[in-house]
Parts: structure tokens; sequence; C-alpha cells
């Protein structure tokens, strides 16, 4: 966390010092350490309990001969909150960042109900903030008329937070959430007025709203600075509360871990909503801060008594699978009811010394099977020595309970006789692998709290199933909704022997229909580094995770694959599956680059936080391993979404990254390898890739790479050697080399043409469109840079597509399927923009130049809608200035149609 200092030079405020020493046994000053001093010299005494440092009222003390907090201070509070609205206004990475993570808050969930404009509202006020935002120039008055609008906009959706309304949804939204990102937006509109601290008071107020949103989501950096040090006895009430709870083990440790997990954020969400109200009535009435100073007392509840007991008693756990996983020695387990004999125990040490695998798994197992209390054992089974009796006849008595007995502590016995049968001879197989005894372990999986027993029976299940595939389908059977393993998953601490199992019985998609699974599955991905060994057979938790992501985001219809992907995002999916690609091996790296495509299909503005945050390397080493390991197809469909940028600015810093190439390789020679063994459907988009990379460069310098990719998108472009997959896929790559695209990665080539030449089909009225003056767009830095892009583009594929090119886009105007056809169509349309950058050349000459406005006369026809007769007109009307009396005697040779006015 950054000092008063650093933090108030960057609004130019002068360095502010307290010559006075801090305690923690007074309670009047209410800001952070870091506002009131320079952090490094507060002199805080060292306390025998830590949480002590901060008072029971939640708050550092001020001696009384200290000077109060004056005017500057307030000051600094207005500068540091008023900054994140500046910070929003500055940077653009910042701005769209926010923008994202609002809309990622106001998703329409119920969209048959009546918003009553609530977002309607909230998008005219966000929109009309960034239209000012890069409109500097705004005549003063139109500019104070936007933020009158966008103010009144705003405060229709903040004032959703009265307190009839607070605790409801619109349209399955929050409306806490919907106040919340309005008030930011509000104080981002008085930011611009410079009313500073009013600007303040509304960034206060989102913390107000929603806090838990706010501190975790929307704007945690400033949470973190502002907030937190006067919460931190929370977070170190919490962080002892964990450690004394994963000291132990104890079949209640999840719900307690819950529990105590509940509380903290209960109290930091009450403690941060009170020091906002705090601050935000200090602001209000000026110089001197409230005389309430906020309380946030600790949680009541405390794990220290019951965790002591526990621990007492966990030396009796006996968790030999761990032991056994980690080949840790067998220690002697005390019990009072019956120890072993010595020359039992020395036998017993003398097994666990052998080296091999198997003979140390057996040893370890037994060694905890012998060790059962006597008074449980009793009549069913029978004791020699306190020693298991593994007999024909015990092996048929357990048998016989595991599948007719309904009392769950008889069967948990039977179970650990039937593991120590397994383990001295696996060719009992046939004899414990019945569809009845299998029926028995799914009920005592599903219903026992024993991690033991559960553990013995996820292993046992595990043995059966990689023997014999058939066993996998009577689990399934038996479980067809997998509600027993979900619970299992959920609840239990052996979440990822569980996931293990499941995976191997290789469930369908309609077997996990219920929405709970995606954060399941996440889990498992997260938790799921080490391999789980289950009797003789080693699991990867995160192949499992993999396979389950793999069926709920391709194994339903396309609706509820796109709505799970969300799910994806919604709960943190990208940034866990980006680690994971950073770590994992190339298969994994493989199974992320698919989950991650999957992610930006179902939501085309993570691709913006990806382009930021996504080693382009990772993607480029796919690219270079073999066809058979599917590497190429995963990390291409990736690439090609992340080209496909906004804001210029990012993608050329993508491209940057991308050009740096992997391991001493040329990402330039990368892509052309990738180009030659891609198949045909990916062959055009390969190719427009490879050329918007080659465009950083000088589009008058010929380069084999541009050669390459012109060719092969010509060859995508014939039909008579072409499917029409290939041809959908060339309409995509065409539209691709428009340069432009919404923020959701969709091209808009076709709109920003259909502007330059005047239509608007938001004004379309019955079956005619209207025209109208466009003034020229003033997003003059990052439109000027996509306009100069495009005229590299236009003049690469003019000198080196030549007439190929040109004959090939003449013939897919008027014989191609319709996608290509209109695609082709908005290609020539840019392209004729700047042909005049080729100059006065043979091209304009050229037969294939002719036949091309021949093409173009005849889209004005009837036939054609209007955005094609529009598309048409600006092409030959840009060709024609370009190559004079050439092209006007042509259209006089044609017969032109009357177009409609």
């Amino acid at each position: 966390m950054a000092s008063l200092s650093d933090l108030l030079a960057k609004e130019g405020f002068k360095k502010v010092t307290f010559n006075k020493t801090v305690t923690a046994d007074h309670d009047s000053i209410s800001l952070p350490i870091y506002i009131c001093h320079n952090r490094k010299s507060v002199d805080i005494p060292k306390h025998k309990n830590t949480s002590s440092i901060v008072s029971s009222k939640g708050r550092l003390s001020r001696r009384s001969n200290e000077p109060a907090i004056d005017e500057v201070a307030t000051k600094a509070v207005i500068s540091i909150l008023s900054g994140y609205a500046g910070k929003y206004i500055k940077d653009a990475t910042f701005r769209d960042l926010l923008r994202e993570k609002c809309c990622s808050c106001l998703v329409r969930t119920s969209n048959g109900l009546s918003d009553n404009g609530v977002f309607a509202n909230m998008e005219l006020g966000i929109e009309s903030i960034e239209k000012l935002i890069d409109n500097p120039g705004t005549v003063k008055e139109l500019k104070m008329k936007s933020l009158r609008n966008s103010i009144g906009f705003l405060t229709i959706v903040a004032s959703l937070n009265s307190k009839e309304s607070r605790n409801g949804t619109t349209c399955g939204t929050p409306n806490s959430y919907l106040s919340a990102c309005a008030h930011f937006y509000l104080s981002v509109v008085y930011k611009l007025e410079k009313n500073d601290r009013i600007c303040a008071r509304h960034v206060l107020q989102v913390f107000v709203d929603s806090p838990q949103l706010a501190r975790l989501h929307l704007l945690p950096d400033l949470w973190e600075h502002f907030f937190l040090p006067h919460l931190l006895h929370l977070k170190i009430w919490y962080n002892k509360q964990t450690e004394n709870l994963s000291d132990v083990y104890s079949k209640d440790q999840d719900e307690e871990m819950k529990h105590s997990s509940k509380v903290y954020e209960d109290h930091m969400n009450k403690g941060t909503i009170k020091f906002a109200l705090y601050y935000k009535e200090w602001l209000k009435t000026g110089g001197e801060p409230p005389a309430n100073i906020p309380s946030v007392p600790l949680p009541s509840i405390n794990s220290e008594s019951a965790s002591s007991v526990r621990r007492q008693t966990s030396s009796s756990f006996n968790n030999f699978l761990h032991r056994t996983i980690f080949g840790n020695p067998v220690e002697k387990q005390p019990s009072t009811e019956c120890d072993y004999g010595p020359m039992e125990q020395k036998e017993l040490e003398k097994d666990v010394c052998f080296d091999d695998f198997n003979t140390n798994l057996h040893c370890n197992v037994e060694s905890r099977l012998n060790d059962l209390p006597c008074q449980i054992l009793q009549t069913e089974v029978h004791v020699t020595s306190s020693r298991v009796s593994t007999s024909s006849s015990d092996l048929t008595r357990a048998i016989s309970t595991i599948s007719s007995s309904q009392i769950l502590t008889e069967c948990e016995i039977a179970i650990q006789i039937m593991t120590k049968a397994w383990l001295d001879d696996p060719l009992v197989e046939k004899t414990l692998s019945k569809p009845s005894v299998i029926e028995g372990l799914l009920e005592v999986l599903f219903a026992s709290d024993n991690e033991e027993i559960l553990e013995l029976v996820i292993s046992l299940l595990t043995e059966f199933v990689t023997r014999n595939e058939s066993n996998g389908k009577i689990i399934i059977n038996l479980d067809q909704q997998l509600i027993g393993f979900m619970n299992l998953m959920k609840n239990s601490s052996l979440f990822l022997k569980a996931a293990s199992l499941l995976h191997l019985v290789k469930p369908e998609a309609k077997q996990m229909i219920s929405a709970e699974w995606v954060p399941l599955v996440l889990r498992v991905l997260e938790f799921g580094d080490q391999t789980q060994t289950l009797f003789s057979v080693r699991c990867s938790p995160q192949v499992a995770a993999y396979y389950f992501l793999d069926q709920l985001l391709n194994g339903f219809d396309q609706d509820r694959n796109l709505e799970n992907a969300r799910q994806v995002i919604s709960l943190g999916g990208l940034s866990l599956l980006l680690r994971r690609m950073a770590s994992g091996d190339i298969l994994e790296k493989t199974k992320a680059v698919s989950v991650i495509y999957c992610c930006v299909q179902a939501d085309g503005r993570c691709r913006h936080n990806l382009a930021d945050n996504m080693n382009p390397e990772l993607i480029l080493e796919l690219l270079v391993y073999k066809k058979e390991l599917d590497c190429n197809e995963s990390a291409l469909s990736l690439l090609f979404e992340l080209i496909c940028l906004h804001r210029f600015e990012q993608r050329t810093k993508l491209f940057d990254k991308l050009l740096k190439g992997w391991d001493c390789m040329n990402t330039m020679e990368i892509m052309l390898v990738s180009l030659q063994r891609a198949t045909r459907e990916k062959r055009p988009l390969v190719a427009a890739t490879i050329l918007q990379l080659d465009l950083t460069g000088d589009p008058l310098k010929s380069s084999v790479y541009r050669e390459e990719a012109i060719e092969a998108i010509i060859e995508a472009l014939d039909s008579q050697i072409c499917n029409e997959d290939v041809e959908e896929q060339a309409a995509k790559a065409l539209l691709i080399l428009g340069g432009r695209y919404a923020y959701t990665g969709t091209p808009e080539a076709e709109k920003w043409i259909l502007k330059e030449a005047g239509y608007d089909e938001s004004l379309e009225g019955g079956s005619h469109g209207r025209y109208y003056v466009v003034e020229r767009s003033k997003h003059m830095n990052d439109d000027d840079e996509i306009e100069h892009w495009q005229r590299k583009a236009a003049m690469a594929l003019w000198m080196s597509g030549s007439e190929k090119l040109i004959r090939a886009l003449g013939k897919c105007i008027s014989n191609g399927i319709p996608c290509l056809a209109r695609a082709s169509l908005v290609t020539v349309s840019w392209m004729s923009k700047f042909v005049h950058t080729v100059g006065d050349g043979d091209i304009l000459r050229s037969i294939a130049l002719s036949s091309l406005v021949r093409k173009l006369i005849q889209s004005l026809n009837h036939d054609s809608t209007i955005e094609e007769r529009v598309l048409a007109s600006f092409s030959l009307l840009a060709l024609s200035k370009s190559s004079g009396m050439y092209v006007l005697s042509l259209t006089k040779d044609s017969e032109v149609p009357e177009a409609d006015s």
C-alpha cells in the first residue's frame, strides 16, 4: 500500500507530515494510517495478541496533544477517492476494464420480465459519458447538457437502492449491483464537472450499496488502499481461525470453514459499509470528522477450544491412504481397547521396510485394518489376537452384509474386510465386483460420513472400473443424475478422489444438468495438482476436470453450452485457466486453450482481458507441436478470436508480443508452417492472421509471408475447388481483414463503410433506407490509427493480390454463397476507398477491374438489399475518382438500373 505522500504526489499535493507518534490504545483517528502519516514512520507498539493492534472499536487512536486532522487530510480523502474516477477518464484500459466489469454484473437472467427502462438508462448514461471522454473538445454548452442527461439517466438507476427496493432484482440482476455501478459512473460525471467532493461521495456510495461487489470485483484496489487498514483485525482473526481449523481433521471441518468464511465476509461487508458512510458524512459536513466513529468488533465465534479438543483426538484418526500416497512409515497407533503384542509389532515394522510399492501399500492398509477397536467388531467379525480374519467365511459374510444390510455400521465393517481381502489377493475381483456389491458400496459412499470408509469405497470402485469398464456403466446406472457424486464432491474433503472416480465412469453432459457442476469442476481444476493414488490406480484430478469442462461446454445444445461458459467466466475461471496454461504440460495447455476458446465464443468481451493477461508465447508453443496432439486447431481458433480487438492500441500491443516469437523461433515462420499444414477450412483464417502481422511492417516491401497468405485467400475464394465450409471461413477471414471490430469482437467494417457512405440502418423505414450526412468521427486517435492500418492493408491487397484477387472477389460477389458474396462486397468497398494510394497503375486498367466494375453495377439492381446497393455505389464512386474516365466509360457501356432515392 502506498503512503499518503505517494498517493497525493500524483494529485499535485505537497507532502503532509505529522510529527506525533500513534498508539493503538485510543480511539479518535478514523483515517487509514497512510493518510495521516508516512507508514514507515508509524510507531505501533508490539502486542502479544496481533489482533489488538486495532482496538475493539476498529480504529487507531490519537494522543490528546496531537494536531486534529485538518483540511489537508480532508483534501487527501477527496483526492484518493476521486482519483479513481479520474483514472477512468485518463486511462482507456482502465475504462474498458471497468465497463467490462459492470457489464458482467448487469446480465439479464430473466428475459421475460420488464426492466422499466433501467438497463436502457444505464447504457445511455455510460455511452454519454464515454462520448464526452473521447471528445474532449466538445462545446461547453453541449458538454453541460450531456452531463446533465447522464446524471438524469444514472440517478434513475441509482434510486433502485431505496429501502423499498434494495433487496429486489430487475430482470434477475440485484438492484444493489445496478445502483453501485450507477453511482460509480455518477462519480465520473462529477469528476468531469470538476466537483471532486461530490465525486468522492458517489465513490463511497458504491461501497455502501454493494460492499461485496465493490471490494472484490469493481474497485478492489481502492478498497485495499482505503478501507482494509480499518479492518485488518478482521483479516488477522480470519487467518488465525483458518489456521486453527486446517491443523486438524474433522468430518465437520468443511462446514466450520464455510461458517468462518461466511462470518468473515459478513463482517467485512458491514465494516466496509460503516466506514463508507462515515467518510461520506465527513465529506458532507466539511472539515471535521463526525463524532461517532464506526465500531467493527471481532466475530464472537472462536475455534480454539473446539480445535484443541479435536487435536487431542486426532491421533486416533486413521487416514491410512494418505500415508500410503506419501510413503510415510507406519507408526504404531495406541489404542485403549486392544494393543498389538510385541511380536506382532516387530513383524509389522519388518513388513513395512519392503521397498516394493505394492507390498508397502499392503502393509500400510493392513496395519490400519488390524487396528479396529474391539468393541465395534463384536460378533460381526472374527477376532484373533486383535487381527482381522480374512477367511472365506468372513469374506462371504461381508459380501452378504454389503449387499443386503440396512445398518450403516455393519456395512462399513464389511468394507474394511473386503478391502483387506482385495489387498491380500486381487484375484477376488470376480467375487467382489458384482452388481449387488457395487450397489451396496455406492449406498455407503453416499450415506457415510466416515472419511476412512469413503476413501476405501472410492479406491475399491476405482479398481473395479479400471479392470472392467462395464462396472462403470453399473455405477452410472445407479446414479444417473449424479446427485450422489455431486453431493460427495460438494461436501467431502475427498472431492479430488471422488472426481477421479467419476472421470473413470465417463459421465455425459445430459447427466450433469445442475448449475452447481461448473463451480465444483473449477474447484477440482484449481486444487487438483497432485496425482491421486487409489490402491494401484493413479489418477489426475485435473484431467478429470478438463473432461467435465468439455462435457459442460460442448455436450449440451448451444444455448446451454454458452450459459455454462459464461458461468466459467463469472466465477473467475479464465484467470485459473491462464495459470494452468502457464504451468501445465503441452496436453494441459491444449485443453485449457479449448476451454478458453469456448468462453470467448460465449462472451466476446472477455477477449480484452485475455489479450492483456495471456502470454502469446503459449499459443506459439502449441502451434509448433505436431497436429496429432490437436494443438494447432485449438491454438489457431483462439488466436483468430484474440486479434479481433476493439481498441487498436491493444491490438498493436498484442501483435508486438506475438512477433517476439517463441524459443528463438520466428513467429512468421511458425505461422507459415501452420498455414501449410492447416486444414482447408482453417487456411483462410491463418492467412488473414499472417497478413495482419505482416502489415505491422512496410506494405510496400515485398514479403513471402504476404504472398503466401494472399494466395491462400484467393484459393479459398474459388468455389470450384472449395466447399461451402471453406467459403464460410473465407468470408470470416475477409471481414477480419477489415480491421474494425465491436467490443464483443464482431467485425464492423461493413457498418463503418455504410456510415462513410451516409447510410444508417437504424434509420431504415419500411423497405427503403434513409440517407443522412455523417459527421466525421471524433475518435481521432484510435480511428485514425485504424484507418491508417486499413490504408496499408488496401495497398498490400491491391499490389500483391493484383488481378487474381480482384477477379476472385468479383466472382464471389456474383456467384458466391450469400455470406461470402456480402463479405467480398464489403472488402471491395473499403479497398476502393484507398485505391488512390496505389496510383494510376496497370491494375486500374486491367480486365479484372473492368469485370469487377460490371459485377458492382449488377449489384445495383432491385434484387439486392439496400445495404448491398449502397456498398456497390460507394465502391464505384471511389474507383471512378481514382481511375477517372475509364470506370465511367464502363458504366456507360453497361445498363445501370435506376437506384432508389
